[in-house]
């Protein structure tokens, strides 16, 4: 039987900058860093408690990384407040909060225009 999910890869072009962005605006904390080489490391952050991590990986080192965009969305109690703190924080917020069927839904960008979803949708 399959567990959680463990990773989800972003594409990013500076690896420095994205880590930067995750903890510091977003409040993510560093899980993992080993070196993949002299130009790379492999990168694993996540909110603190989850047991999902996204992996910063380098777009240098995969030829096809613009064909395999992520599509992950992450829970949050308040979508709103949340959203307001993220752009006091310099966040790209290209879809504000918006009322859904099954709750309130927004998307957030990072520097290198991945995009990812934030619902208040209850936790199954």
């Amino acid at each position: 039987m399959l567990g959680p999910i463990k990773t989800v890869c972003a594409f990013v072009e500076d690896q420095q900058r994205a880590l930067e962005f995750y903890t510091q605006k977003l409040g993510f904390e560093l899980r993992r860093k080993e070196s993949m080489g002299p130009n790379a490391n492999w990168l694993e952050v996540a909110p603190p408690g989850a047991q999902t991590s996204l992996v910063l990986y380098p777009k240098a080192m995969m030829a096809n990384w613009q064909e395999m965009k992520p599509a992950v969305v992450f829970h949050c109690a308040d979508v709103e407040a949340t959203c307001r703190q993220l752009e006091a924080n310099g966040v790209r917020i290209p879809m504000p909060p918006t009322s859904m069927a099954w709750g309130i839904f927004a998307k957030f960008a990072d520097p290198d225009g991945n995009e990812f979803g934030m619902t208040s949708q209850k936790l199954a």
